[in-house]
């Protein structure tokens, strides 16, 4: 780890956050945004549902750990949501154990510190007709919107009931124009997608009445010194860029 401790971010979920950093995913997206202000943490495991991360919580998220994260943002639901097998195997959750999962998972998180935060992204849609096209060849799954909006609502029901902020992505996304766009596969999101992850969460974390404030415009530079070494500007003085927002004010609606 580097030697500076700036506010860790961790993102904890299945393949929608492991793969959060390739084809212009949403961590990256956050990752830029908030820059020199803290760190975006991968914890991503594709294919997982909620029993399996938490038969691993205590590892991934230890309370004697030196640093806790500010902000923990969690995505499971779309893979409990898959039908059951008929050969028991699968990722499939019941719809109580889910809920029940994710409310360990949530007061084990709030548990590392006072100053940790928590955001639950539900289950997205599907485009189930690209689905089967690109996946049915490989997987023996039935997954389908219904079912995903199902396991979206109780997860927002959850986090009315716990004090976690929601993000409904399940609505969010299908509210968007052409929103089967914002999928590769029918499942994973494309670059459209991950815009509409990224504009929810930070709508929460503006929104949010937190102290400290995780709202990337209130939060402190590292090493924001001014310097004869910044770039000089046309009228001969030095200009100091590291608060240049480089058109991410205008793209997030800041």
């Amino acid at each position: 780890m580097a030697g500076l401790a700036r506010p860790q971010f961790v993102l904890f979920g299945s393949s929608i956050v492991q793969m959060s950093f390739s084809n212009g995913g949403w961590g990256a997206i956050l990752a830029d945004i908030y820059a020199r202000k803290a760190d975006i943490v991968l914890r991503g495991y594709s294919g997982w549902n909620s029993r399996r991360a938490l038969q691993v919580l205590h590892q991934v998220f230890p309370k004697d750990a030196a640093v806790q994260p500010s902000l923990v943002v969690v995505y499971f639901g779309g893979n409990d949501s898959i039908h059951p097998h008929q050969t028991g195997l699968g990722p499939h959750v019941p719809l109580p154990e889910y809920v029940d999962n994710m409310t360990k998972i949530a007061l084990h998180l709030k548990s590392l510190s006072d100053k940790t935060r928590v955001i639950f992204l539900t289950a997205p849609p599907v485009d189930e007709d690209l689905m089967n096209t690109t996946l049915g060849n490989v997987f023996d799954m039935v997954r389908t919107n219904e079912a995903c909006g199902v396991y979206s609502q109780a997860c927002m029901k959850l986090c009315d009931e716990i004090g976690v902020k929601g993000v409904d992505l399940w609505s969010s996304i299908q509210q968007t124009d052409n929103w089967k766009n914002c999928f590769t596969d029918g499942i994973h999101l494309s670059p459209q997608g991950s815009k509409v992850v990224v504009k929810e969460i930070l709508k929460v974390i503006k929104e949010a009445e937190w102290e400290p404030s995780l709202d990337c415009r209130f939060m402190p530079v590292e090493f924001p010194e001014d310097s004869p070494y910044d770039m000089v500007g046309n009228d001969g003085k030095t200009i100091n860029i590291c608060n240049f927002d480089f058109n991410k004010t205008a793209l997030w609606d800041y």
